[in-house]
């Protein structure tokens, strides 16, 4: 199956530097805008939630009861949604919790006296990390969506890239604070975001010499159960967080309205 793989990186790496933009808000904005942050991740749920039942659900189900037949196809389509939600549950499980990379971190609890620097500095490095192995499966889903359909795949990386702009500040501001050295700082939530290219790539490298209707039907159902997990666990609950439940529901809908949309005009 031959393929352009070169825009489906592109969008990976567009979706994980979306981190640097998180570093670059901490050192612009004085006070966190809290509604605009409760919304970008309740547009971000909304347009995953969408995505990954109205389409890639949707298209698993396809594939895999065109090519193994109907009671087969669904079954394997069910299996492999919650195989991504078993898979990405682990990966959270498996997060130590004060690295938790969508907790809610405001630019204004920023003062640290020296005792604190050194558990700040531990902080950021292991949100950072966390942030890493968040990325890889968000990595995998972006690219294998734009692999098969473009405009797909520019609409997922756009959501990840939302909702990894407070990654960046998760990662940068204890860091920061704790260092003095921005540069520091920078460095921790570039590579955080650089995983999500490097999780395109290892889809790449491992799965498409493998690619076939049936392994698409397979990858689409995990990925979508990838992101109704992420939508569910970690970008609503983050929103709320932030104290704007309402503003974060109309985030919500306008997503999935906003994805609706494009998908009749551009499916």
């Amino acid at each position: 199956m031959k393929v352009n793989i070169l825009i489906p990186l592109l969008l990976s790496l567009f979706a994980g530097l979306a981190t640097v933009v998180g570093f670059a808000i901490t050192f612009i904005a004085r006070r966190t805008n809290k509604k605009l942050l409760a919304y970008s991740l309740g547009l971000s749920a909304g347009v995953m939630i969408y995505v990954s039942f109205v389409e890639l659900f949707a298209e698993s189900r396809k594939l895999l009861a065109t090519n193994l037949g109907q009671t087969p196809g669904l079954l394997s389509s069910v299996l492999c949604f919650f195989g991504g939600i078993t898979l990405i549950a682990l990966i959270d499980r498996l997060v130590p919790s004060f690295g938790n990379p969508h907790e809610a971190r405001s630019l204004e609890n920023k003062n640290a006296g020296p005792t604190r620097r050194s558990k700040l500095m531990k902080m950021g490095a292991m949100t950072a990390l966390a942030i890493g192995i968040h990325n890889f499966p968000e990595g995998i889903a972006t690219f294998m969506a734009a692999v098969e359909n473009q405009s797909l795949g520019i609409a997922i990386a756009g959501a990840i890239a939302i909702h990894n702009i407070p990654e960046g500040i998760a990662v940068s501001v204890p860091i920061f604070y704790a260092t003095g050295n921005r540069k520091k700082a920078f460095l921790f939530t570039l590579l955080s975001g650089l995983a999500e290219p490097l999780g395109a790539l290892l889809a790449f490298l491992i799965l498409m010499p493998f690619l076939s209707p049936v392994v698409m039907g397979c990858v689409f159902g995990i990925v979508s159960g990838i992101m109704v997990y992420i939508s569910l666990d970690e970008l609503l609950p983050a929103a709320r967080e932030w104290g704007e439940h309402h503003i974060a529901m109309y985030g919500l809908i306008s997503g999935m309205a906003i994805m609706a949309v494009s998908l009749i005009l551009f499916g």
